[in-house]
């Protein structure tokens, strides 16, 4: 069923060639929109919130464990990516010769989403909606199969998810102190 939904989709990107350009832009480079992400509620935080800075900061470190928790998983599982396993996939972006199980796309997009989520709701809403689509991006150029995003996703959400409490005990008091320091305090809402 993974192969023929990738298949699906696949075929479809082939025959839609106008979008092209947006995809393989963003399925390299949407990454950026979830630091920009991370980079507004952290500034947010420090204006105006120790609990927001440290859970924005979290989302950042977990996206970061996830990735690093994932490298010994894909290499375990060694799953080979739609292109090297399948002939006639249009690939849009390089061929990485990396394990695709899971997507390190998906991990890193999965956890800032989430992570933001609990930080700054609106903009952590946002993410979720750019993760969904960073991920069926990675579908749509070629480079994974729909179980790897959905894998890395939820992988990288959860880290996120489990962490939230530990970032609010003994992160937020960090966080705390640091808005008290002379170059942050110039951040800092006026009471």
């Amino acid at each position: 069923m993974d192969y023929s939904i990738f298949e699906s989709i696949n075929r479809w990107s082939a025959h839609n060639s106008w979008s092209h350009a947006f995809f393989r832009t963003y399925a390299n480079f949407g990454i950026g929109v979830f630091a920009l992400g991370l980079i507004v509620a952290g500034l947010i935080g420090l204006r105006s919130d120790p609990l927001v800075l440290a859970r924005s900061l979290w989302a950042g470190a977990a996206a970061v464990l996830a990735l690093a928790l994932n490298q010994p998983i894909a290499d375990a599982v060694g799953r080979a990516r739609p292109f090297a396993t399948h002939r006639g996939v249009l690939v849009l972006v390089d061929k990485s010769i990396d394990p695709g199980f899971m997507s390190d796309h998906s991990i890193v997009a999965g956890a800032v989403a989430v992570g933001l989520v609990f930080a700054v709701r609106r903009i952590g809403w946002l993410m979720v909606g750019a993760a969904i689509l960073l991920a069926f991006t990675r579908v749509f150029v070629g480079a994974h199969y729909p179980s790897d995003v959905i894998a890395g996703s939820a992988f990288g959400g959860a880290i996120a998810a489990a962490g939230i409490p530990l970032a609010d005990r003994f992160l937020a008091p960090w966080c705390q102190r640091l808005r008290t320091t002379s170059i942050a305090s110039r951040f800092v809402a006026p009471s």
